[in-house]
């Protein structure tokens, strides 16, 4: 695409120059501030390729999280195929999120050494967004609010989103609401707890799946929005699930490669546990019945 995005003058090639004030580009992009955010606190020269990609990252969270949240509003309304578009964009998103680790993903111990005092107590789980990405995900816990207490803005959103449903408690609501049988327990559990994995649940994913296996093909008797055809509709967003769930899974693992290749075992920047933790994160599962069900079908 290109950036000459200015208006064209009629029967010139030429595109208009001359502006009153800022171009309607950097009106609408804002590209003046984006590229004077990078305030580096060493003299690095590989900080800034660091600093532009965790900033690049923080964008394409708060994209993703706007799909997901789009996502979730649509199923609330019953509205399957806006989700499913949502939800689908966010693959890209996130196949674009997952490719930011290039980037960094060859860094040496002693190049990441020479700018990581930089850092200080900075680190990557004290996003606010990606914080917001893993409470869609179900994974919630209130403590994760506790290092945004100096924020009251960031604080609030989080706390909001924490005792929100995530977008797997609106896909199970709406797999209630279409006469599968999720149990009371799960529909009304405690918001604000992670998601615990339901044998229920399984059961479910199960028989969705399993019908689309033995059920009629279309045009070969089904009603074009009868049953099947609506099972067929909760296959798609089951499938568009996993995709995402595997996508997430990709982020972790990748998370957890460039920093074993770039610190190793230590401890990680802010305290944390390295390479542990990021181990016992990429273990997890997004949408765990999803995955359970099919050993059934």
């Amino acid at each position: 695409m290109s950036h000459d995005l200015g208006a064209t003058e009629a029967g010139s090639d030429t595109p208009n120059l001359d502006f009153a004030g800022t171009t309607p580009y950097e009106d609408y992009v804002q590209a003046d501030v984006l590229t004077h955010l990078q305030h580096l606190r060493s003299d690095d020269p590989g900080e800034m390729v660091f600093l532009v990609t965790t900033q690049v990252m923080e964008l394409w969270f708060t994209v993703i999280v706007h799909e997901w949240e789009t996502a979730s509003a649509a199923l609330r309304r019953d509205d399957v195929p806006t989700a499913l578009d949502a939800l689908k964009r966010s693959l890209r998103e996130m196949a674009a999120l997952n490719d930011s680790w290039r980037p960094l993903s060859g860094l040496t111990p002693a190049q990441f050494n020479s700018y990581r005092g930089s850092l200080g107590e900075g680190s990557g789980f004290q996003s606010a967004m990606y914080r917001r990405m893993e409470f869609l995900l179900g994974d919630k816990s209130a403590s994760m609010l506790v290092p945004h207490r100096g924020a009251p803005r960031v604080h609030a959103e989080l706390e909001k989103a924490l005792h929100e449903p995530s977008l797997y408690d609106e896909v199970l609501r709406l797999l209630a609401r279409r006469g599968h049988p999720i149990p009371a327990e799960v529909l009304d559990r405690d918001l604000t707890q992670r998601y615990e994995p339901s044998s229920e649940v399984e059961a479910v994913w199960t028989a969705v799946y399993g019908a689309q296996e033995i059920g009629p093909a279309a045009g070969q008797g089904a009603p074009a929005d009868g049953p099947v055809a609506a099972d067929a509709e909760l296959l798609r967003l089951g499938e568009v699930l996993t995709d995402v769930a595997e996508l997430v899974w990709r982020w972790r693992n990748d998370h957890l490669t460039a920093t074993r290749r770039a610190m190793g075992a230590k401890t990680g920047t802010g305290g944390s546990a390295g390479v542990a933790w990021l181990e016992k994160r990429a273990g997890k599962t997004v949408f765990p019945e999803l995955w359970t069900a099919r050993s059934h079908v």
